[in-house]
């Protein structure tokens, strides 16, 4: 092909592709039974608290945003550090950034996404680390591992 494309008086170039970046939190509360991870639903799709950073915004920042637009919770604190994880692209070639943060608070309000008039996530779990592990797709159970690690560094 290249020396077709020689011939013709061009050359191919090879487009990379460009993501979009996405920011999140896994967001944990320490209870008396140990830490719950809170999973947002959306169909059948169980994942944690993200969205696309919008333009001059820094990732951290635009995950707690996020955070705070799809649950309500205002109090998560960074307290392993701004450290991050990012999975591989998936939908619509975007990449998931997610940072580990904390919260005190138990209490979820699904937030109303201006755009479809409604929230976009159907239901919400505060859950165990197994029980995240089962609800979450190959992808989100990455950001799980990465997650525990961390916790367990902290122990």
């Amino acid at each position: 092909m290249p020396f077709v494309a020689a011939l013709l008086g061009y050359t191919a170039v090879m487009a990379r592709p460009v993501y979009r970046l996405s920011s999140g939190v896994v967001v944990v509360r320490e209870t008396a039974d140990g830490y719950r991870f809170l999973m947002l639903r959306a169909f059948r799709n169980w994942d944690f608290p993200k969205g696309i950073v919008e333009s001059e915004e820094e990732p951290c920042a635009a995950a707690l945003r996020e955070v705070e637009e799809e649950t309500g919770i205002a109090d998560v604190d960074f307290a392993w550090g701004c450290d991050y994880f990012e999975t591989g692209p998936y939908i619509r070639d975007k990449i998931a950034r997610y940072y580990l943060g904390r919260t005190a608070t138990a209490e979820v309000v699904l937030g109303v996404s201006p755009e479809l008039g409604r929230p976009e996530h159907h239901e919400y779990r505060w859950v165990s680390e197994r029980a995240a592990w089962e609800l979450a797709s190959p992808r989100v159970r990455e950001v799980l591992a990465w997650a525990r690690e961390k916790l367990r560094q902290q122990s």
